[in-house]
């Protein structure tokens, strides 16, 4: 979902940073929207050559106790290629805006705390259930809820076709997605409020916010 527009830029720009190096891994290490599109590639290579590994990192609220890892771990795990390309493109182009516009402490803070709530909620409202839930898609919500309070108009090509504004775009993701069989809803939304929360927090703290 690239964007396409940038009027919504508020007063001067923010300062120059100092230089960096010119090294290409170093750019790469130091951009965490990359990095953790690496992990995840990682983690699908590694479960698409050993099965099992989903079962052993996936979330199953039955057996959270005995395997209190897959909170986390099942952030990074895919169940096919369409699931994880998905994810990772729509984590590109929200992640890398958001990144810089709120920098890194704050991008990493939203988008495993979001990961883990949407995970929480999963559990809560499927501790009786047999079922597992996988994938970033509530870390992902949870930047997407932020950026859409930072910058609701942000104008964003949905499907490569029609620009609209971010906040709908989110929103039909949100309400589509949600009745999809097999999609954990509950983790999308548990992501996306507490980007919605993490959102409002940041814009209450006076903070001006640009994107370069």
């Amino acid at each position: 979902m690239p964007l396409n527009d940038r009027d919504y830029m508020k007063g001067s720009p923010p300062p120059t940073r100092g230089s960096r190096g010119t090294g290409g891994f170093e750019w790469f290490t130091e951009n965490p929207v990359l990095v953790i599109i690496a992990i995840n590639i990682v983690f699908f290579l590694a479960t698409s050559i050993q099965g099992r590994l989903i079962d052993t990192l996936g979330l199953a609220p039955s057996l959270f106790l005995q395997r209190p890892w897959t909170i986390v771990t099942a952030m990074f795990v895919h169940a096919n290629l369409t699931h994880i390309l998905g994810n990772m493109l729509t984590l590109y182009f929200f992640g890398r805006v958001f990144y810089q516009i709120v920098g890194q402490n704050r991008f990493l803070a939203v988008y495993f705390i979001g990961g883990l709530l949407g995970n929480v909620a999963f559990m809560l409202l499927n501790m009786s259930s047999g079922g597992s839930v996988i994938g970033a898609s509530g870390a992902i919500y949870a930047v997407a809820g932020a950026l859409v309070v930072l910058m609701p108009k942000l104008r964003v090509m949905m499907w490569f076709i029609a620009p609209m504004p971010l906040w709908i775009v989110v929103l039909i993701f949100f309400v589509l997605w949600s009745f999809v069989p097999g999609v954990a809803w509950q983790a999308h939304m548990g992501g996306l409020v507490t980007g919605l929360i993490a959102g409002y927090i940041f814009k209450k703290s006076g903070g001006r916010y640009y994107y370069r």
